[in-house]
């Protein structure tokens, strides 16, 4: 029972008690129709100059694909980037470099409720940015988020005995 309340605070009451505006608002991977929305309206509501956007060309992610696969680029208010490996691990190394190259102080980092605590830990561990976190919350049965439960919970633990990245802001 302990755990279940535990999860509840780390999985699904995460939303910031106030966002601010940022150098850039980045969409992580999978669940891009849930995500996407959100990211926009992050970046219209505090006028945050450019969205950047995790391209995997993965059946979750389809409507961020679609995305950046119809923007014309260059387009200084669109990057879209393809993380290294296509988990969270990959995209913090990717949004790492992203941050030096464009000298970015703090960005906004749009995810599922269920992922913001664990990504928030992995894009943190490899920048000295300010890293602002905000969920988009997915519409998930009981039996979904207990196993995202689950899922989030392991992976915490592993963010913990295995940090991405050795030195804050040093890339891999």
């Amino acid at each position: 029972m302990l755990w279940l309340i535990i999860a509840l605070q780390l999985f699904v009451n995460v939303d910031p008690l106030s966002v601010h505006r940022t150098d850039a608002v980045i969409m992580l991977g999978g669940a891009a129709s849930e995500r996407l929305p959100v990211a926009r309206q992050i970046q219209s509501e505090l006028r945050i100059p450019v969205l950047v956007i995790s391209h995997t060309d993965t059946f979750g992610n389809r409507a961020a694909d679609e995305a950046c696969n119809s923007a014309a680029f260059p387009n200084p208010a669109v990057i879209c980037f393809r993380p290294p490996d296509l988990d969270t691990r990959g995209e913090a190394r990717a949004i790492s470099r992203l941050i030096e190259a464009n000298g970015w102080k703090s960005v906004t980092v749009v995810t599922s409720s269920y992922h913001v605590t664990r990504a928030g830990s992995l894009i943190g561990q490899c920048t000295t940015a300010d890293v602002q976190m905000v969920a988009s919350h997915p519409d998930l049965d009981l039996g979904q988020w207990i196993r995202r439960f689950v899922i989030e919970t392991g992976g915490l633990l592993d963010v913990s005995l295995r940090p991405e990245c050795v030195n804050r802001g040093a890339e891999m």
